[in-house]
């Protein structure tokens, strides 16, 4: 069983510039456009904010795409039209303001920077072959978070295997806002964020994974959305004229973005972010019935996913509401998220645990759980998916599970299809 594509319910109810985003595309491509997408506006909605557990939390996401080479996953690099606009305008402002505070100190010209330190530069992309002290230094700097965004992940784990770059629990703190401090005498540096915002889209194969993660215990693999597939592309018409019009799409939207960005980080205080009452219970409800169905059929071991994908849930309904909103977003002091992009968030994020989970399991040392072996134990040795779907449904397993497990069984040759609906014990 292959991993579930995004359904096209979600596709036909996204916000217009979603759907203008995502139409030239299909399949497996058009999910990896439309994550990385927003995994990238995580970081181009500044001053929105939601309360979550007693939190404050900002949009900002971690995105994931992993699949073999040569399976399309390149058009991730689409989505980094929508913030390099922000980015430019940032960086150059940043360093004129930079070069005219040195250049009035030349003069003798700048009276009141007494100590003669000019503002450091400021970006909003930064790139993962960064050490620790440069990524304090640019998210102390910056005004309202920064994107990490690579093709390859193994960029970012080589960074992981380097004392002087291994960043990781920066990045597990970002990921819920917690506050960050160095200090370190050789650098002359000393540096305090209150409340970091850091997004991150990240492409790579599954050889890549396990380095960049190391374990799925040590709790960065739980702040990730993670898409996952196996297929390979079809050579496709690269001369369509679709194909070419993808930039120019990107860039349409990405000058909306740009606008919404420079309204948005004028605001004198954050809009806020919020859910109905019957969306609340809705919510807990949903998430409750899966917490259920995780301890009963599977590993207690991913409860943290599942705790950390319903905070992602409740970003990506405040990503599609605010584009909802655009237009009349910097004249309110709240946003309530609609039913559309309450559903919408509720089943992507449904679609993407599933995701997470079969990553998960095909990341255990190999040994199954007791379950698992009952369940082998009662089939011959060459058995058809009729008879373990019956075997399943006996204890209570329902049938998608089984067809999870089946899966997860080959990964770790525990065994081999034979056919078409047919497998034997190895």
């Amino acid at each position: 069983m292959k991993n579930r594509v995004i359904e096209q319910v979600i596709y036909d109810n996204l916000p217009e510039e979603l759907k203008k985003l995502t139409e030239n595309f299909t399949g497996r491509e058009r999910d990896i456009v439309l994550l990385s997408s927003l995994g990238v506006l995580s970081n181009c909605f500044p001053n929105i904010k939601g309360i979550y557990d007693g939190d404050a939390v900002y949009p900002n996401l971690y995105t994931l795409i992993i699949a073999p080479p040569a399976s399309g996953k390149g058009v991730m690099n689409y989505s980094r039209i929508l913030i390099e606009k922000i980015h430019n305008t940032i960086l150059e402002d940043s360093r004129t303001e930079k070069s005219e505070c040195e250049e009035s100190k030349k003069k003798g010209k700048n009276k009141e920077n007494k100590q003669g330190v000019c503002p450091n530069i400021q970006v909003k992309i930064v790139p993962a072959n960064i050490s620790t002290s440069e990524l304090y230094s640019f998210l102390g700097n910056s005004n309202h978070g920064l994107l990490i965004m690579e093709s390859e992940a193994d960029t970012l784990s080589n960074m992981m295997n380097n004392d002087w770059s291994n960043y990781s629990d920066v990045l597990r703190k970002c990921f819920h806002h917690e506050p960050l401090s160095i200090a370190r005498k050789v650098e002359d540096l000393y540096e305090e964020i209150s409340s970091p915002k850091l997004s991150m889209v990240i492409s790579g194969t599954p050889g890549q994974l396990k380095p960049f993660l190391k374990s799925r215990e040590n709790g960065l693999y739980s702040r990730f959305i993670i898409y996952s597939f196996d297929e390979l592309a079809e050579f496709k018409n690269v001369f369509e004229l679709k194909a070419k019009n993808n930039d120019l799409i990107f860039k349409k939207i990405a000058d909306e973005i740009f606008k919404l960005y420079g309204k948005l980080s004028s605001l004198g205080k954050p809009v806020t972010f919020e859910f109905t009452e019957i969306q609340n219970k809705r919510f807990i409800k949903t998430m409750d019935f899966i917490w259920k169905d995780i301890v009963e059929l599977h590993t207690a071991a991913f409860l943290p996913n599942l705790n950390r994908h319903a905070l992602m849930m409740f970003r990506i309904a405040m990503i599609l509401t605010v584009l909802r909103n655009k237009e009349s977003i910097s004249d309110k002091e709240k946003i309530v998220c609609g039913n559309r992009d309450f559903l919408i968030a509720l089943q992507l994020i449904q679609t993407i645990l599933r995701h997470s989970q079969h990553v998960f399991d095909s990341m255990e040392t190999g040994l199954l759980s007791t379950q698992d072996e009952e369940i082998l134990d009662e089939l011959p040795i060459i058995f058809a998916r009729s008879q373990i779907v019956t075997v399943g449904n006996d204890k209570g397993i329902p049938t998608r599970t089984i067809d999870d497990k089946l899966v997860q069984w080959q990964s770790k040759r525990v065994i081999k299809k034979q056919c078409k609906g047919f497998y034997k014990k190895l």
